[in-house]
């Protein structure tokens, strides 16, 4: 090991792969689970290497007891799976939307294979979940991730304990905020929905013998999937300005 790097530079570089591998293995458009592990640890360690001369200085000395390694990689992994994490469940909000959107059209039976998560979505929601991967990658947002790994180690630093108690409160408070904003996005389908169904209904009542069902359900998904077509431009506006504000908090 000497002859080629000394046992502190091993070390250094191995708490920067641990803590960056973690992050890419969850980060949206490059943690997806279609892209196979080996490459993301593959640019994890690139990533390692590149971001070395910079972090490297604040790095601590190599403890002297393996139980000391032991636990500063296990921080560095928590820290990772941590940021990740957040990251990733913004993203939520796209699939809140399509769920609720699916539902008022009539069309949440129609379930496909969501590439984004581990289990089958509406066919609405796993189309948001690729529009928002390729919002971020059109936008440039991927290249403000290595922004908010640099900036984790101030926010994180190596010789301050793991905030836990903190850490806890933000991802609660991302998931009510991507839930929040899911709702919000979904509110143009939502409100035709309520007044259709509405008006569905005093017809019904006015005319009994008039066969609502088989007139209201073509109207409902054609009228819906319209109003969803033409909100999808501001749908997408308004999710990846809410994504940068998030990556903003990270690496400003």
């Amino acid at each position: 090991m000497e002859s080629y790097a000394t046992a502190q530079q091993v070390y250094a570089a191995g708490l920067l792969f641990c803590r960056l591998g973690a992050v890419v293995m969850l980060i949206p458009g490059i943690g997806e689970g279609f892209i196979p592990p080996r490459i993301r640890l593959a640019l994890a360690f690139a990533m390692s290497l590149a971001l070395f001369p910079v972090i490297a200085p604040g790095i601590p000395p190599l403890p002297s007891a393996v139980s000391g390694v032991a636990g500063a990689v296990i921080r560095e992994l928590l820290i990772g799976l941590f940021i990740g994490g957040v990251l990733r469940f913004f993203m939520s909000a796209l699939a809140t939307a399509g769920e609720v959107i699916s539902i008022q059209t009539t069309l949440g039976f129609s379930q496909t294979a969501n590439p984004t998560q581990a289990a089958p979505s509406t066919t609405i929601g796993t189309f948001l979940g690729l529009l928002g991967i390729v919002l971020i990658m059109a936008t440039g947002l991927h290249h403000l991730f290595i922004g908010a790994i640099v900036k984790s180690y101030e926010v994180f630093p190596f010789a301050r304990p793991v905030p836990v108690s903190d850490a806890a409160q933000l991802a609660i408070q991302t998931v009510a905020k991507s839930f929040a904003l899911g709702l919000q996005l979904s509110a143009p389908v939502m409100v035709f929905s309520i007044i259709f169904n509405v008006a569905t209904g005093l017809v019904g009542r006015a005319m009994p013998q008039f066969q609502v069902f088989f007139v209201a359900s073509p109207i409902m998904v054609l009228a819906g999937l319209s109003i969803f077509a033409l909100s999808l431009g501001s749908i997408g506006m308004v999710w990846i300005d809410r994504y940068r504000d998030l990556l903003g908090a990270f690496a400003g």
